[in-house]
């Protein structure tokens, strides 16, 4: 049962968060989540991260924490999903163990080291911005422009790419002033608030933008998620030691992953939420909350129509169209936007998030607020 959920503020590529490492990103939000838990030590740390320094990016933050030695951790690489996939994992480290597991992800594109390939003969190293999704054969297109694609395919015109767009920056400026994240975030370096999203947001502004990677496309800048620097994780543990501390918090009651063609990448959403239903038994109107993440409005809303799910119903405080993507944390942002829904607020009993993976996969979970 996951008793704890907390974020950092996401940050833009090169602003406020430009110096933190990931493993200092994800220090503060490990070591909050263990101050309300009486004195409880995790047996186990398992974060996502998937652009780091390489290493165990899990183990450096858990030290960086200030948790003992003694407590080991894993660093999970599903790309995009890293962080729901870290989840995955330690919701099972929970279920054979008694006691703590936190997990999450994290993701500091700002620091992120250069790649090389290393040198063939004189030539010098080639830098790469990051490695194959899939075999070049199958196809390993770039994620906005498997997007763009993806929405040409579907029907998605730019109108209503721009339209979802303006509106997650509206529900999230909402809930911002609201003070609606206030208790899921953890300020780093001085910053306590999203950088990205931007209030006032129209769809007239987002129309004057011009396509990102077609000429004829309709994914620009303002409707695809930014570059962004964050951390999230929650404190999962046993139901015995739930009872014992006696809090509330959401059982996970089924994740599940599935796989498509690295060519439609953004689409990993849809296998993956109909394998997690079909394990819970339930149906897309049995759920409360509904969180996707959204790399792209035309790949979410690609998403929405095949699984023929009302796209109001997605992220109703926003997404990460305007809080941003940090790339192997936001599937945990994901799970913490969950809590804050149903335990927090008692915003419903059941909920959902998902989130796609470059080379074509998807992770899913549901999960049930337990009193």
């Amino acid at each position: 049962m996951v008793v704890g959920a907390l974020r950092t503020p996401i940050g833009t590529a090169g602003m406020a968060l430009r110096e933190v490492s990931a493993a200092d990103l994800a220090a503060p939000v490990l070591a909050a989540l263990t101050g309300p838990l009486d004195g409880l030590l995790p047996h186990d740390v398992v974060l996502g991260n998937c652009m780091g320094p390489g290493g165990d990016v899990a183990r450096v933050a858990t030290l960086a924490a200030g948790l003992p030695v003694a407590v080991p951790a894993l660093t999970v690489d599903r790309q995009c999903g890293s962080g729901l996939a870290a989840l995955d994992v330690a919701s099972a480290l929970a279920r054979t163990r008694p006691g703590l597991v936190l997990a999450g992800g994290v993701e500091s594109a700002s620091t992120a080291p250069w790649r090389c390939w290393p040198p063939v003969g004189d030539a010098p190293p080639r830098r790469y911005e990051r490695a194959p999704f899939a075999p070049a054969d199958l196809g390993d297109p770039e994620m906005g422009l498997a997007a763009d694609l993806l929405a040409e395919e579907r029907g998605i015109d730019r109108a209503r790419q721009d339209s979802y767009a303006a509106r997650s920056h509206a529900r999230a400026a909402a809930t911002a002033a609201a003070g609606g994240f206030a208790a899921e975030t953890v300020p780093v370096a001085g910053l306590g608030h999203d950088e990205r999203v931007r209030a006032g947001l129209t769809v007239e502004r987002l129309a004057r933008l011009r396509p990102s990677f077609r000429p004829e496309g309709t994914v620009t800048a303002g409707n695809a998620c930014g570059v962004n620097d964050g951390a999230a994780a929650v404190a999962l543990v046993d139901a015995r030691t739930a009872a014992d501390l006696g809090l509330p918090g959401m059982r996970v009651l089924a994740t599940a992953t599935a796989g498509v063609h690295p060519r439609q990448p953004g689409l990993g959403i849809v296998p993956a939420v109909r394998r997690v239903l079909g394990a819970t038994g339930l149906g897309l109107d049995d759920l409360d909350v509904v969180e996707l993440n959204e790399a792209f409005a035309g790949q979410v809303l690609a998403c929405c129509d095949e699984l023929g799910l009302d796209e109001e119903r997605v992220c109703p405080q926003g997404g990460a169209l305007a809080l941003g993507h940090p790339w192997g944390a936001s599937g945990a942002v994901l799970a913490v936007r969950l809590f804050s829904r149903l335990v927090r607020e008692d915003a419903g009993e059941l909920g959902l998030a998902a989130i796609a993976v470059g080379g074509g996969q998807g992770v899913a979970m549901v999960v049930q607020r337990c009193r």
